[in-house]
């Protein structure tokens, strides 16, 4: 008899160990709201002009009472900070600068207990040449000596004619190694190696150890860089006339960007994340992949088209990043709407994003009296909505001059203006007070802007009428109704400066009429309610400064 028992004991045991864990959630993020934190910027606990995590802890109110879904946060893993984060060192340590691996264990805790999910910077195309893993790469070490890109050459002349991102060759000369190195980056960021599996096996090994510390996901950074021609092929030039020899787009990226193989390199860390979930149960992990890619190729990163492979959760959505009101109107936002909706598989999800850390701020490109309106165009369109830290405020570009620059592409004096983004990286404004309540008054590592008193969190929170943070907040709870959430949508032009956004379920709908700047304009009064075929209307929200009375 014991031995019956001890056999049903260890039939259980194992029965238990294999069963599949329960699964959560497994479309939460289909309609959410993701924040872009830019840590360093965002508020400083400890006074010494840097934003941290202890910070953005004692901050992660914020995000529930405005209703946002999960935080993304730009890159906390060690480096040197020579690209801001984007040159890491160590993927298992937290930069000094910003807390420490317990920091993070705790914003996880709390967002969790607040609903909210946090997401990371994940930089798989290159690292630091401060890298433990470099460093054994170039002194020859045989487990780390193929996991960058080496090619033999002479140091005089690099292997073919593939400029950085960044100006000039893409290629480093090692005297160390006596080869030559690929950094399509700085010079301190060089590639790694997606044709050496084992360097494919350590990236995984990163998102999993995030993952069981509570990571609900990552934004992959740079990814149609990840592999290049095998063969090392020159590429053809873009014929491009604003091009100089040494810039970037001098050249047609058909071997260094959006290859084949970068598109299967996707793919398997969609599995990495989607086999992560169905091992350990709860809700679904996820990707956001970063491609400024055409549209074709940006659609591959999601996956294919009838969803064989599957490749990022979303693939960023940049048609609304680059325009800016002196050479666009309602015509092309109508028009970029559509030709994204139109492009996009069904089976996948749309996202919809106006700034973030490589780009001028949407209160800056579009004015003031326009920020409510593309607040709400962004957030009221089917799919994910994506908010750049600030611009629920209405937060415009910083003042900073060359001296206080910081962006490493952005170190010539004479393009400084146009070149540097460091002007849409200064601290968040928090209050009226002293640094814009970013920390206790030292220097920052940015200037705070000057126009912190008019624009801050405090007195839009505050204020007795309407203000961009009120109607923000009131856009993301609107954008929760089912019209706004499942409904059928409808965007066109009166002229070209009225734009009329419709999403409709059966008889109710969610009209947004936006006139695009100050200019007056001859499109009649309400000449879209025949289109809408509604018996009655309530004005629900208006933009700051508005005429028309709410109710």
């Amino acid at each position: 008899m014991k031995i019956f028992w001890l056999n049903i004991f260890i039939t259980l045991f194992v029965s238990c160990l294999s069963a599949p864990a329960p699964l959560g959630d497994q479309d939460w993020w289909k309609h959410g709201v993701f924040y872009q934190i830019y840590p360093r910027s965002f508020k400083d606990s400890n006074n010494d002009g840097n934003g941290d995590l202890l910070g953005i802890l004692e901050k992660l109110d914020h995000f529930a009472d405005a209703g946002v879904t999960g935080v993304w946060l730009s890159p906390i893993m060690q480096s040197p900070q020579v690209d801001a984060g984007y040159d890491i060192s160590d993927y298992y340590t937290i930069d000094p600068m910003y807390g420490s691996m317990d920091d993070l264990k705790k914003i996880i805790a709390k967002a969790h207990n607040l609903g909210i999910r946090v997401i990371l910077d994940f930089v798989p195309n290159h690292t630091s040449n401060q890298h433990e893993w470099f460093k054994a790469s170039e002194n020859g070490t045989e487990e780390y000596k193929d996991f960058y890109v080496w090619v033999d050459g002479s140091p005089d002349k690099p292997p073919n004619n593939w400029n950085s991102v960044f100006k000039n060759s893409a290629w480093t000369w090692s005297d160390k190694r006596q080869q030559w190195y690929l950094r399509q980056f700085l010079e301190v960021q060089p590639d790694l190696n997606f044709r050496n599996p084992k360097v494919r096996e350590a990236l995984k090994n990163v998102l999993i150890f995030y993952m069981d510390m509570g990571i609900d996901g990552f934004r992959v950074d740079a990814v149609p860089y990840l592999v290049e021609d095998k063969l090392l092929r020159d590429e053809p030039r873009s014929n491009d006339p604003t091009q100089e020899p040494n810039d970037h787009d001098y050249l047609d990226h058909i071997y260094t960007m959006n290859t084949d193989e970068t598109y299967d390199v996707v793919y398997e860390f969609r599995d990495i994340v989607e086999n992560y979930t169905k091992e350990h149960g709860g809700d679904a992990r996820i990707l956001m992949s970063e491609a400024y890619a055409p549209l074709d190729k940006t659609m591959r990163y999601y996956g294919t088209a009838n969803g064989s492979r599957l490749g990022a959760h979303f693939t960023f959505n940049f048609f609304f990043v680059g325009p800016n009101l002196n050479t666009s109107n309602a015509y092309t936002f109508e028009s970029l709407v559509y030709e994204w909706i139109d492009n996009l598989p069904s089976i996948y999800v749309s996202n919809w994003d106006m700034g973030n850390h490589d780009n001028r701020r949407v209160t800056t490109r579009f004015g003031k009296e326009d920020v409510d309106g593309f607040n709400m165009l962004l957030h009221l369109l089917p799919g994910i909505g994506i908010t750049y830290y600030g611009e629920e405020i209405g937060q415009e570009d910083g003042e900073v001059t060359y001296e206080q620059g910081q962006d490493p592409a952005a170190r010539n004096r004479s393009t400084f203006e146009q070149t540097s983004r460091d002007f849409e990286r200064t601290p968040f404004q928090w209050d009226n007070s002293t640094n814009a309540g970013f920390n206790e008054g030292n220097k920052t590592w940015l200037p705070v802007s000057e126009k912190y008193k008019e624009t801050n969190l405090a007195d839009e929170i505050s204020t007795p009428g309407l203000s961009h943070y009120k109607i923000y907040k009131e856009i993301l709870r609107k954008r929760q109704e089912d019209p706004a959430r499942i409904g059928d949508t409808k965007i066109w032009s009166l002229s070209e400066d009225v734009l009329i956004l419709k999403r409709s379920l059966e008889k109710t709908h969610i009209v947004v009429a936006f006139k695009l700047g100050w200019q007056n304009h001859t499109a009649p009064e309400y000449a879209f309610v025949p289109e809408i075929k509604c018996d009655t209307a309530t004005v629900a929200l208006t933009n700051v400064n508005s005429t028309h009375q709410i109710g």
